[in-house]
């Protein structure tokens, strides 16, 4: 297909959580996960869906440089890098905050490093001011003779959209009867996928602090690759799950992981998954999710986020139980 390549093999599994829903006060077969974790490129994660189209347009446009920018653990920026490791294109990541010191790199920069990528440092400014360094970045690349192509901010064009419109078709034909889809809402692009797919009223998207209006933002993509518009106030979004903000720990999202983990072995990460579950855990206490509704819980990845915040590895070291002899 024209504009797209293929990163992963398709489809990904949906999984039941009979533990998970049991704790929730849920029928058995209530509750169930889109494994887009184990997508397999890089670490996995929802990214590779979008990356196929966005990097699909990039070599159709003859690059042989992808730029894009993201936060310091960015998982997009992580898998920017394994999409160009293999497909032997270079990769330069727009990130805010400056170099770590030697040895103190953690999470999702050690794959950065090891996938090959080169890092600008964009320093503290607003994280609206990395796509302008990135076009700079952009801009020196051809004077040295590059062909870059510049992906957006989580890889949420209209072109990355469409592997969820792609993702939410495949869900579908996986399990038809679905009442709810919670997801984590960065970008925007993974959620409007799916509302294209899927319609509005069975997407719920957990705002994660990512944007500033996620609701606007998930609308505007839905717009671009939908055949009808929908408004940001028609679409389901919880703004509960925030807390302190982005990179902070927020206490319900902390004890969502935990009781997950702690039932189903499925591990979360404390900025996007984390949230989306908790997110899910407080519509069921308000109603929003009822008994007898299919709810999947679409796993986006992130495992190696979780690694890189000191606040969420020293909680879980400190939840280590010892065993007391008799």
């Amino acid at each position: 297909m024209p504009g797209k390549i293929t990163l992963s093999t398709w489809p990904t599994p949906v999984e039941p959580m009979p533990r998970l829903a049991a704790a929730l006060g849920l029928e058995a077969d209530d509750l169930w996960i889109k494994r887009d974790d184990l997508t397999g490129l890089g670490g996995g994660g929802n990214k590779v869906r979008k990356l196929e189209w966005t990097v699909g347009e990039a070599l159709d446009a003859g690059a042989d440089t992808l730029v894009t920018v993201g936060a310091a653990q960015s998982n997009h920026a992580r898998l920017t890098a394994a999409a160009g490791a293999r497909l032997g294109l270079d990769v330069v990541l727009v990130l805010p905050g400056k170099e770590p010191d030697e040895g103190s790199g953690t999470g999702n920069l050690v794959l950065d490093g090891l996938f090959g990528a080169r890092v600008v440092w964009a320093g503290d400014g607003e994280p609206s001011a990395l796509a302008g360094v990135a076009e700079e970045v952009c801009t020196a690349l051809r004077r040295e003779g590059a062909l870059p192509h510049l992906i957006p901010f989580g890889g949420s064009s209209p072109s990355g959209a469409r592997g969820y419109l792609e993702g939410g078709e495949e869900l579908r034909a996986q399990l038809p009867d679905i009442a709810h889809v919670v997801v984590a809402l960065g970008s925007g692009g993974t959620m409007a996928g799916l509302v294209a797919a899927l319609g509005a009223e069975r997407v719920l998207g957990v705002d994660c602090g990512a944007v500033p209006e996620p609701a606007r933002a998930v609308a505007s993509l839905v717009g671009a690759i939908a055949r009808s518009a929908v408004a940001a106030d028609a679409l389901r979004v919880r703004t509960d799950q925030v807390g302190a903000g982005y990179a902070a720990l927020h206490e319900p999202v902390f004890e969502a992981m935990r009781t997950t983990a702690g039932t189903e072995g499925i591990v979360l990460d404390p900025t996007y998954t984390g949230r989306a579950m908790a997110g899910l855990f407080a519509a069921v206490r308000d109603g929003d999710i009822r008994r007898g509704q299919r709810t999947v819980f679409l796993h986006t990845g992130g495992l190696p986020g979780l690694f890189g915040h000191a606040e969420a590895v020293r909680r879980s070291v400190a939840a280590l139980r010892p065993y007391e002899r008799s």
